[in-house]
């Protein structure tokens, strides 16, 4: 399957970022999104799209994941808005709500930078990447509170939840993406939001290097890896995995308008 664009992974944590760029050319890839867990680091980001190659392309993305809004000082608007301003930078995040790892004493925090991402990805005209846990409802009444404030794109990546959060997201305009979830035996609800997603909306991703597909599961994940999520989302929508393939890249093209460039 060629031309696919993993749209989320985190180069950052693979042992052999070359070695995973070789197995990505081997399955015919076209890019990868490599995407920050904390501000901190976003150098670490930028500095990964020095892979970025005409036959594979290496984008990233810059932010803070919910699940360190604790460890680190949180950035303001302005700095989010600054450090995305090179052209290899193609989103906001991840960012959102993670209550799986946290009790309500988190929340407070989470929601401020939550918005606070939200707020640069208005300002920027870039996507937010958003991450969501077991906080759907949050999530959906952050995300319409801030679309009255004004309309921002966004991705709910690594899709783990069902059609409410869907629904929601997709109503005020959102993408949805796919991960290795949408192999596993037991998420069989994934796999029925995965049907009814307008073929717009559609992103596949393997969040590497977790949540490897089946049949790699058990392995640690690659951005190579992303077709077998693709050839899954396409049997369950009943077309060819060339479609698949189409219509995820022509979507990231569209939501992660840098990757025009």
């Amino acid at each position: 399957m060629t031309g696919l664009i993993d749209s989320h992974c985190h180069l950052d944590r693979l042992d052999d970022v070359p070695a995973a760029l070789d197995v990505a050319r081997e399955a015919g890839l076209a890019g990868m999104i490599t995407i920050g867990t904390r501000f901190s680091q976003a150098e670490t980001q930028i500095g990964l799209t020095r892979f970025d190659a005409p036959d594979l392309r290496v984008w990233c993305a810059i932010g803070t994941h919910p699940d360190h809004v604790g460890e680190e000082r949180l950035p303001s608007v302005e700095e989010l808005v600054q450090k995305a301003e090179p052209s290899c930078v193609v989103a906001i995040g991840e960012s959102g709500l993670d209550y799986f790892h946290s009790g309500d004493e988190a929340k407070p925090a989470q929601h401020a930078a939550f918005r606070t991402h939200i707020a640069a990805a208005r300002e920027t005209g870039l996507p937010v990447v958003i991450h969501t846990r077991q906080a759907d409802d949050d999530t959906i009444a952050i995300l319409r509170e801030e679309s009255g404030k004004g309309a921002f794109p966004f991705l709910i990546h690594c899709f783990a939840s069902g059609p409410k959060l869907a629904e929601a997201a997709l109503e005020l305009g959102g993408y949805i993406s796919f991960s290795g979830l949408l192999t596993f035996p037991k998420c069989e609800e994934i796999r029925d939001v995965a049907r009814i997603v307008p073929e717009d909306r559609l992103l596949v991703e393997t969040d590497s290097p977790f949540l490897a597909p089946v049949p790699k599961r058990g392995k640690p994940n690659t951005p190579g890896y992303v077709a077998h999520t693709a050839a899954r989302l396409a049997q369950e929508r009943g077309v060819s995995a060339e479609k698949i393939a189409d219509i995820t890249t022509e979507n990231v093209h569209r939501l992660f308008a840098r990757t025009r460039l």
